[in-house]
């Protein structure tokens, strides 16, 4: 093995040995897959309603797969001739040494294109699969809530868990392909892959995003509160777009979201490794993340597999067997990583970085649990806000998400303060390296977090073709308290992608000091003057005015986000109150056109797009040309914080907001229909684009930012703002910005029909 010369037998056994668990891992799923769709799909009036979900889910996933695939083959070709504005790293004259430099750029410009069209590729792979999977898995757990509890939660968490498996393996595949034949190279060579895994998830989170929530909202907002009609009434238009819409934004969203996670930090895992690797001379600092990744793997599919309910109605809960499987992955990992630190590692630093990444996950898990969870005080606080109207209930819900923001943000701050207990007195990029492990930590049980995401999705289908095809009574109740545990599974989930996201960025932000050193090295700066040497100093007034305009970027593409959910909404329910109007539809006796509802959301969701993910990948390249790098490092830190903050508060008043609904409706003040029912409703019609849209849309954004600055770093360094190439680019990326702008604001409104009277 070329790419690791210096490698013990250990080593590269373990670096083989990796790559087949990631084999291993897909297996897995393949296997799951089998099982599921071995169950029967119910009766003829469920495989109807089911055809209509996965047709819409269909069209959906083909119309934007058409939209992405011109700006893949765009960017194929500007990261493969990046490589060419500056020359080869040491790490990559030494891995390909008695080669010309000009053919090495041309295998390493080779390499990062192909590996981001993989990381695209498999992003796309884990949201598309995964959710066609929870659109077969839906109708199968409505059929089994007829016979027992027990089978319907095994289907619905497995059906979740295949898509916890192939983010599992694919991530873990292509990172450690890449290692194999790239060795010491492959950072540059990974921020393709993490590039392109991230890209696809800007795509698919703010794409799903959007086409989720316009349909909720205008489905909740016309039947719920004007037509007081059950959630899931089938003489809604807008019902099987809200089904497809669970699917396309939090199983395909979702996945791809967490996904990119995971590969992110481990592209930023092996790049602070290797820095390792040049002051210590040892290959243990990037063997040991794959390790890690490894065991993550194998231990998840031993704790999915355990998740099994009981058919007691006193015992079971659905959320005590997930937690389960959980922990038993947990403990399972804990325990593997301590034979690796003692056995490999000969020292307890890396262990305790990665076991602080899984306490971490734990922590998030709870606070979060807290906050959004229908048994505990904020949830019930909430809906007893309903008494005295919407706009209390919507104020007691902003403090709660306020409030779990800023115990997130301490769990963060003391975990990262742990990092730099553990490597007390060694250099910085020790430091830095043990928060990559805590990202790696984080994110060793990324089959179970996923499957609990998906499961979320997959019981309220089930829930929803139970209503929409007057199952009985028994099933129903089944379905109906799978669907309270997805709501939670749901925002656990997502504040752990919030997490993760966080901590990855912050990896990234270490990452990109440490590149903007090496370049600075090669190009001969002095070591003193050098950005590890110097940090980033916010008192420089350049770098502050990077910070602020960093600060800011979360706060404009939230409310670009949440303005084109407002305005594929109102088409939804322009489309819904026409349709209402139809002769005999309210008595049952004629079918509403749901297609027209689901093209709607459709068309609306990939025009919002395309504006959206050009500002989060023009943005950091701008202001790196205009105010210089070390500004460009203080626009990330801004946008780190204020993302965070912003995505947090978003995500659990949403989910807190939609739970204390949920528990009007199960007959706490007055129940469904009740003046408390409706507050909370117009409560969880605002938290949906939160929780669900802008929220969970800045974890890729964050990251997508902080890549794209790592990429376009070595190349601003090299060049002055006067350059006349340099001003061309600022002028280009500087429109192209207010172009985007223009468009999220305006791009959509052509979408509007005329009024038609259905009535005549």
């Amino acid at each position: 093995m070329a790419s690791l010369v210096g490698a013990t037998l250990f080593e590269v056994m373990a670096i083989w040995g990796v790559l087949f668990v990631s084999f291993i891992g897909l297996g897995y799923a393949i296997m799951l897959r089998h099982q599921i769709l071995s169950y029967d799909k119910g009766t003829p009036v469920m495989i109807e309603i089911w055809n209509s979900i996965k047709e819409g889910a269909d069209a959906y996933l083909k119309r934007q797969l058409k939209t992405i695939l011109p700006l893949i083959i765009v960017f194929t070709f500007v990261l493969f001739f990046s490589v060419y504005i500056i020359p080869p790293s040491d790490e990559a004259l030494h891995r390909f040494a008695g080669i010309d430099p000009n053919m090495i750029s041309f295998i390493v410009g080779i390499g990062r294109a192909a590996a981001f069209v993989m990381g695209a590729i498999f992003s796309l792979m884990v949201g598309q699969f995964g959710m066609r999977m929870a659109v077969e898995g839906n109708v199968r757990v409505a059929s089994a809530s007829r016979r027992s509890f027990s089978e319907a939660l095994k289907i619905a968490y497995r059906t979740g868990t295949i898509t916890g498996m192939l983010t599992d393996g694919l991530g873990l595949l292509g990172g450690t392909a890449i290692f194999i034949i790239f060795g010491i190279a492959s950072p540059d060579v990974l921020l393709g892959f993490g590039f392109g895994g991230t890209l696809l998830a800007l795509f698919m989170r703010v794409g799903g995003g959007i086409y989720t929530k316009a349909a909720d909202v205008g489905a909740d907002l016309v039947g719920k509160v004007e037509h007081d009609i059950p959630e899931d009434d089938p003489r809604n238009a807008a019902v099987i777009a809200d089904l497809v819409g669970d699917n396309v934004g939090d199983c395909a969203g979702m996945a791809a979201d967490i996904f990119e996670s995971y590969e992110v930090t481990i592209v930023s895992g092996l790049i602070l490794g290797l820095a390792l690797v040049a002051i210590t001379g040892e290959l243990k600092w990037i063997i040991f993340p794959l390790i890690v990744r490894a065991i993550g793997v194998l231990s998840s599919i031993i704790g999915t597999y355990l998740v099994k309910g009981q058919d007691d109605e006193k015992n079971r809960d659905a959320l005590v067997s997930i937690n389960r499987g959980f922990f038993a992955s947990a403990a399972i990992s804990v325990f593997a990583f301590m034979l690796v630190a003692f056995f490999y590692m000969h020292e307890w630093r890396a262990f305790l970085s990665v076991a602080v990444g899984i306490a971490l996950a734990i922590a998030i898990d709870e606070v979060t649990k807290y906050f959004t969870h229908t048994k505990h005080s904020p949830v019930k606080g909430i809906a007893h806000s309903a008494k005295t109207g919407s706009a209390t209930l919507i104020l007691r819900g902003m403090s709660i998400g306020l409030e779990s923001s800023a115990w997130q943000f301490m769990i963060i701050a003391v975990t990262i303060l742990l990092s730099i207990v553990i490597y007390w007195g060694q250099p910085v990029v020790f430091v830095l390296y043990g928060v990559a492990m805590t990202g790696i930590g984080m994110l060793t049980l990324t089959g179970n977090n996923v499957a609990m995401d998906s499961f979320g999705p997959i019981a309220d289908n089930a829930n929803g073709i139970g209503e929409m095809a007057h199952m009985d009574e028994k099933a129903r109740k089944i379905m109906t308290e799978l669907d309270a545990v997805g709501n939670t599974t749901k925002a656990i989930t997502k504040g752990i992608a919030i997490g993760s996201a966080v901590i990855a960025a912050v990896s990234l932000f270490g990452s990109f000091i440490t590149d903007v050193t090496k370049v600075q090295a090669q190009m001969g700066v002095p070591e003193a003057m050098r950005l590890l040497a110097t940090g980033i100093r916010v008192s420089d007034p350049i770098v502050f005015i990077g910070l602020l305009i960093g600060g800011a970027i979360p706060c404009l593409f939230s409310a670009l986000i949440i303005n084109a959910v407002a305005r594929a909404a109102s088409l939804i329910v322009d489309e819904v109150r026409r349709q209402f109007r139809i002769p005999g539809l309210m008595e049952g006796k004629v079918k509403p056109d749901y297609k027209k509802a689901v093209d709607i959301c459709t068309v609306a969701a990939q025009k919002e797009l395309i504006g959206l993910a050009l500002i989060a990948v023009v943005s950091p390249i701008f202001i790196g040309m205009v105010l210089q790098v070390e500004a460009l490092g203080g626009f990330l830190a801004g946008v780190i914080l204020s993302g965070q903050l912003l995505a947090v508060f978003m995500a659990t008043a949403g989910g807190a907001w939609d739970n204390a609904k949920k528990t009007i409706e199960d007959g706490l003040h007055g129940g469904k229909g009740s003046d408390c029912h409706k507050a909370s409703v117009v409560g969880d019609t605002v938290g949906d684009p939160l929780k669900d849209t802008a929220g969970p849309a800045l974890n890729p954004m964050i990251k997508v930012i902080n890549l794209v600055s790592l990429l376009a770093a070595p190349i601003i360094i090299h060049y002055h703002r006067t350059d006349v190439g340099v001003i061309i680019s600022i002028i280009a990326s500087g429109l192209l910005i207010f172009g985007a702008i223009w468009y999220s604001k305006h791009g959509v409104l052509s979408l509007r029909r005329p009024e038609t009277d259905y009535s005549k």
